[in-house]
């Protein structure tokens, strides 16, 4: 446990070399990686897992505010201080994915190359897929009916909204804490609730040398969207696409994902 940005965060450390930071997202926690520590491990990285506040292991805050992203790149910048690493290859998925882009835009000194799985931009441009493949983000803002309808009858909800994909009994044993659905949720009601029109804050584009993946199996997240963010990055960009992979690439195509990871790291 490691006391970061004013709460405590559960993080692994395996190997030496290089640090790579990688960054889970919902309903996950740092044990999505599994099939990627050791690999990477062993290509001669250091590699740093963290649970994100309100998941896993760590410490869950009761503001709702607590989980907006910019707390949450903040958590990335103290757990980085805290741990010695001046830079990191930073590599997210889901909500990680997110962290990713703005730890990169943020923080561009800390970030060495940037890995994003399934998560566009912030600023690439809506598909109409996406306005429906998103319904669920505004299901999820409805405080105590959403909590009540995800965990009613074993978790049938959730059984059905991954289709059986991802860790899904980790996940529930995990969500089955007290308070950790929540805080889960809190995520999204910190960050995706609905809000007046107006104009985008104005952000400066990556410089990082940076690797988009998307998998064609995702039911949740466009890969238009993915692929249209190249438009915001200043640095080397890269777009690769996983056929077959459910949204859970790092469990679905492990080996696929490791090969990716381990050609961009070292070039």
């Amino acid at each position: 446990m490691i006391e970061a940005n004013g709460i405590s965060l559960y993080v692994e450390e395996h190997g030496d070399g290089e640090p790579v930071l990688l960054l889970h997202g919902w309903p996950d926690s740092a044990r999505l990686w599994r099939h990627q520590v050791p690999v990477l491990a062993a290509g001669g990285y250091r590699v740093i897992t963290p649970d994100q506040r309100g998941f896993g292991r760590s410490e869950q805050p009761a503001e709702v505010r607590s989980y907006a992203l910019r707390n949450v790149v903040g958590d990335v910048r103290a757990l980085l201080d805290q741990l010695g690493v001046e830079t990191a290859h930073v590599v997210g998925h889901d909500w990680g994915a997110a962290v990713a882009w703005l730890t990169a835009i943020i923080l561009p000194d800390r970030v060495r190359t940037l890995t994003v799985i399934s998560v566009p931009h912030p600023f690439s441009p809506p598909t109409i897929r996406q306005h429906e493949m998103a319904w669920y983000q505004l299901f999820f803002q409805f405080y105590g009916v959403a909590e009540a309808t995800v965990q009613h009858d074993d978790w049938a909800w959730l059984r059905t909204f991954t289709r059986g994909a991802g860790d899904l009994h980790q996940a529930i044993a995990d969500l089955s804490r007290p308070g950790a659905l929540t805080a889960s949720l809190n995520w999204y009601r910190a960050n995706l609730a609905p809000r007046m029109p107006g104009p985008a804050p104005e952000l400066p584009p990556v410089a990082a040398p940076t690797l988009a993946i998307w998998s064609d199996g995702d039911h949740y997240l466009d890969g238009e969207r993915v692929k249209k963010s190249a438009a915001f990055v200043q640095g080397p960009w890269r777009y690769e696409e996983i056929p077959g992979a459910s949204h859970w690439v790092p469990l679905d195509a492990p080996e696929r994902l490791n090969e990716l990871l381990l050609d961009w790291l070292r070039q």
